[in-house]
Parts: C-alpha cells; structure tokens; sequence
C-alpha cells in the first residue's frame, strides 16, 4: 500500500473459486465519488498504457479504480479462459472492490472484451451493488465479421449502460450497434468519439489528440454517474 499525488494506491490480490488468486490494482483519489470496477481486454493485462491512462485520468476527476487481472492474463497465457471463468472474475472482482470501498457507489465495466464480459455477468445475475456499466469499445463482432449476436444479452442487463465507441472501431459498427442500443431506451446511453479506432486513436483530422480524447470521455463518464445514483 502506497500513497502518491492520485491518493491512495493499493497492490491487491483475490481469489476466483475454482481457479486460484489474481492481482488487482486499487486507486483511490482524495474525495473520490464512485469506484469503478475496470476489466482489461482480450490481448493486454491491467497495466496495459491504455488502462493506466484511463484509471489516472479517472483519478483526476474523482472516480477511483479497481483494475484486475483474468486468470489467464495472470498465467501469462495468451488465449482468454472461457466465458464462465471470466465472469467468475468478474463477480470476484466485484466482491472484492465492494470490500475495498463499501461506501462508494459503484459501477463495472472495461475495456472490449473485458467490458462484454462484465455486461454477461451482469445479465446473467445482477452484480451486487452496482449501479452501472461502462464500456470502452463494446465488441459487437471480430473484426470484418458483422454481426450482433454478441450483444443479444444487453437486454437482460437492468442497470444503466454506457457505451464509448469510435467511429473508426472495426469491432463495432455503428450503423449496427445504435439501432440495438435505441431498443433499450433510456437505460442504455452511447457517446461517440469521431475517427476514434477500438483503441480511441484518433485522426490529426479530428482536431483532438489521443489524451483530450480520454479526458473526454472520463468526463462523461463522471458525469453520467452523478445521473445514476
């Protein structure tokens, strides 16, 4: 445990029945609002820059952080555990942030695949306390494969959802992904970052470089959450 100019900061580690222990990173900011249980994706951990950047520009604006690793990415392997494991995770994950923070409102979500596999826990059983989802480039289909079915669970989630997604994410093709996100009303809320790739790289066209990007959107982010408590 550590304390620097982001707050308090924490090394953590739990364990997921059946599977053994994984490592978590905790990052509370002075005053924090919420805690955000944040899941990596496929292909990188939870010390991915991607996922550094996103808990530090959260810290900037109040939310802390309780990143974690999937079983598998803490093995070192490289193909992702099976979906029933990795939400296992999640709920672990969960448990243990809600043990870290009690008094916090929290929220679950993550990064593409680690985002998806939060939003299937959650519609196969509500997470306990969470209030809402948010997903960093929700993976509607692989690459160059269209298709939706990836998302036909969202309607059993029955907390508020948000999406970020980049108009040039080959993972989500927007024409596809709004009409899904209109069915579910008001409990589903997209913001898209133009010429924004799966990774939110954006084009120098965009006027905007990669950092204002993220501090957009973590903006949003703690904005959404004060509509939600």
């Amino acid at each position: 445990m550590r304390v620097e100019s982001a707050g308090f900061v924490a090394n953590m580690r739990f364990a997921i029945e059946n599977v053994g222990e994984v490592s978590a990173l905790f990052i509370r900011p002075p005053k924090a609002r919420f805690l955000l249980v944040l899941a990596h994706g496929a292909g990188a951990g939870m010390s991915h820059p991607f996922m550094e950047t996103v808990a530090s520009e959260l810290a900037a604006v109040g939310v802390a952080t309780f990143r974690y690793q999937f079983p598998y990415m803490e093995q070192r392997h490289r193909v992702p555990d099976p979906p029933k494991v990795l939400m296992e995770a999640v709920r672990a994950a969960v448990q243990k942030a809600r043990e870290a923070a009690p008094e916090l409102p929290l929220l679950a979500g993550g990064k593409s695949m680690g985002g998806r596999m939060t939003s299937l826990a959650a519609a196969e059983e509500p997470l306990d306390g969470v209030r809402g989802l948010v997903f960093f480039g929700f993976p509607l289909h692989p690459p160059n494969k269209l298709g939706t079915k990836r998302a036909d669970h969202l309607a059993q989630v029955d907390v508020p959802m948000l999406f970020f997604q980049g108009t040039r994410d080959k993972l989500a093709d927007l024409n596809l992904l709004r009409p899904i996100l209109e069915e579910l009303g008001s409990k589903a809320t997209l913001y898209v970052v133009d010429t924004a790739d799966h990774s939110f790289h954006v084009l120098k066209r965009s006027g905007k470089a990669d950092t204002e990007v993220m501090r957009e959107l973590v903006q949003v982010l703690a904005s959404w959450a004060q509509t939600i408590r």
